[in-house]
This record gives C-alpha cells, structure tokens and sequence, in this order.
C-alpha cells in the first residue's frame, strides 16, 4: 500500500453506513415498554405499516422481523401462486427456474433456494449497475417458461423498472422488488417497492432508516397481506387452541423494534438529503481522477444510500482475488479497489468491496448465468468498484480527509 502521508487518523470510527438515532426512536420503545406491548403486536407495528404504505404508496405492509424474511414470505406466496400449494415439508419453486438479480447481497437469492428453487443470474448494466432489461429479455428467449423475478435496486440507485416490468408481462411473469437498499428512491416520479407484484423493504441496521432490524412484506393485494401475516405468526388458524394447517414461521416484527423504526420514520428525508450531500461532496472532490461515482440516471431519483465509485480501466493497478484474500501491486498513476480500502482502513474509516456477485460465490457457481454478450460486467464493476465511508454523521471535512486518501492512492 502507498503510504499515507499529512493525515491524521480519525479520533472516532467512521463507519461505512451506521444507525443514526434522534430521539423519538426512544419515546416510542417506552410507549411499548410502558403500555407493556412487548411482544409481537401493538400502536408501533400498526403505525410502521401505515406509514410504511404511505411512503411508498402500496395499500399494504406487513411487518416483519427482517427483509430477508419479507423476501422469504414473497417468494413462498409467488410460488404457490404460480404453482400451488405444495406437501408440507418442500418449498413452492421445488424444481423452478427463477431469474435473479446477479450483482447483489446473497438474502436477495437465498429465499428462492429455501423455496427449492433454482437462481437463474441476470447479469448487471453500467448505467445503473443493476438487472440488465435486455439481457433478461435475452435469458426469456432461453428459458420461456420462467414465470418468477425478483429483482434488486442496488445500493439505492432504482432499476429500469418499466422495461422489465414490460418484460415480465409479455412473458407472464411475476416480479418480486426486492427494495432493501432504496426505501425512498423514485423511479420517474415512483416509489421503489410499488412496482412489482409484491415487494420487500429492509430496516437493519445500516439502512437509510433503521429499526435495529426489521422489514416489511408490501402489495395491493388485502389477501397477499393477510395471508403473510398468518404465516409469519406460526399460521395459526382461528381456533380456540393451536390449531395449523399450513408451515408457519416465527418472522413477525417486534412492536419495540417497530417503535424505532416509528420514530426513525421522521427522519427518512434528512437522512435521504444527508446521503446525497455525501455522494455530491465525493463526486466534486474526485472528478479529476480517473474514476467515477456509481451511476444515477436522470429518470430517477436515488436515496444515495451508499456512495461508491469505480476505477478507470486504464488506471487499474494489478489486483488479484482469491477466495478469501487479494494481492495487489502498487503502481505510480494507477490504484486498485484494495488499495484504496487499505488506506480508508488506516485513517480509521470502514470501506467495503462492491456486493460479489452471485455466479462468482462458491455455493452459486453451478447457477445459470446470462451475460449480454461476451463481456461479464457484474465482476467487471466488483472488480474495479468499491463502496466508499457514506455515514450520516460524516462531516464534509472528513469526507474531504477519504478524498485526500484516494488522491494519495493514484500518485
């Protein structure tokens, strides 16, 4: 690693994306605290999902104990929608093909595997770093029968989501937005999460709003919410005892957590506006160099949740990575994405690698992958990329001190 020199490292962590609580947060856990609703139901859940509808502009939310969850829950009723309800014991996709969003956090895919399905990766576009329209187009000519999407709004930056709404149509197939990252980003003038069929939204702890954790299931459908609701509460049926007929799960969002999220809630657009600033702030300050900002088309709006960049080809340095580790070499005029993370690491501020992408992991190598044509540009862009301290609380003076650590890194 190039040596850093004339900076000091920061005092306090800077952390890549951190809860950033304000205060109501706590009036509303001593609301359930003190009313003594603890559990599972109460004020907080129900306003979480009023609001949460309101925000994005879908009839129904269903709140749940993660976004991982809320994916599981729409996978499953996606594929007993398409296929029926299956023997207890095996999952709704057993033997499906489903096409997946390549370039994204495994929790996207993971629940078309618990469904026994099978992840067919969409390769990712550099305008928007997310599912390419036209390469699922090309996948549906390979694989017509594929009757289920689910697709990933990447780092808060919204997919072209008409084109593969479109997509989806002419070939029947459902779409499930996975929104985790974008919870108030547009897509000409549109919510993220009030496109597809049904839609997840994440609320862990490094999200735009954060309940600690926390997620929520959303549609239009009143017996799509009514049917994940029963299920993320053991698929208890209306008896006097514990009567079940179907495979339940314990995935329904605790009123506490639900009363951070209630009072974070408050706060989405300041921490929306606090994000952009961020991204602005680093796209000023690196535009000489030969990098670039992760992409924002003008037809949409993101929530800059993270702020990443990418290096130029032709400034590359030598970078290789294994499984687990990297080698790089450091060269004068060039940098690479694990250099520049070395660095941010040794003022004490946390960077991160670009998500990997799913046909490169280990367990999802044997996965189908459909790339556009030759050129693989999901490991292309977790090649040259990197997600860069995007902290709520940064101040533009510290953003000023990364940018003066990448400057170092290309001399």
């Amino acid at each position: 690693m190039k040596t850093i020199k004339g900076i000091t490292p920061f005092k306090n962590k800077i952390w890549l994306s951190s809860p950033t609580m304000h205060g109501e947060e706590l009036k509303y856990m001593q609301e359930a605290y003190e009313t003594n609703w603890m559990s599972t139901v109460g004020a907080n859940i129900n306003e979480v999902e009023r609001i949460t509808c309101k925000t994005v502009g879908v009839d129904y939310a269903v709140g749940l104990s993660s976004g991982t969850a809320a994916l599981h829950l729409a996978v499953r009723l996606a594929g007993e929608r398409l296929y029926g309800q299956p023997k207890v014991g095996h999952g709704t996709l057993e033997g499906k093909k489903v096409f997946c969003s390549d370039m994204t956090f495994d929790a996207t895919v993971n629940p078309v595997v618990y469904e026994g399905g099978e992840a067919v990766f969409i390769d990712s576009e550099y305008e928007t770093w997310n599912m390419d329209p036209e390469t699922l187009e090309k996948a549906f000519e390979s694989y017509p029968d594929v009757k289920l999407i689910v697709l990933a709004h990447l780092y808060g930056t919204p997919a072209k989501i008409d084109k593969i709404r479109e997509i989806a149509d002419k070939y029947g197939a459902l779409i499930i937005e996975d929104a985790a990252e974008s919870l108030g980003a547009t897509y000409k003038g549109k919510q993220t999460g009030s496109f597809g069929d049904y839609a997840i939204i994440s609320f862990n702890g490094n999200k735009i709003i954060t309940g600690s954790s926390g997620g929520a299931f959303l549609t239009n459908d009143p017996n799509d919410a009514e049917k994940v609701k029963k299920w993320s509460t053991q698929s208890r049926e209306a008896a006097a005892w514990y009567q079940h007929e179907e495979l339940g799960y314990n995935y329904r969002m605790s009123n506490v957590i639900a009363g951070v999220i209630r009072g974070q809630y408050e706060h989405l657009q300041e921490h929306i506006e606090q994000k952009r600033t961020i991204w602005d702030k680093y796209r000023g300050g690196l535009k000489d160099l030969p990098v670039s900002m992760n992409p924002i088309p003008d037809d949409c709006e993101a929530n800059y949740w993270l702020s990443c960049m990418i290096i130029d080809k032709n400034a590359m340095a030598y970078q290789v990575r294994r499984e687990k580790d990297v080698s790089y070499e450091s060269e004068v005029g060039k940098t690479c994405p694990s250099e520049i993370l070395e660095a941010i690491a040794s003022i004490n501020a946390e960077g991160r690698p670009i998500w990997k992408p799913m046909h490169m992991q280990p367990m999802y190598r044997s996965n189908i992958f459909i790339k556009k044509d030759k050129e693989d540009i999901g490991a292309d862009i977790f090649d040259r990329g990197l997600c860069l301290p995007s902290d709520n609380k940064m101040t533009m003076e510290q953003v000023d001190t990364v940018i003066g650590v990448i400057r170092q890194c290309f001399e």
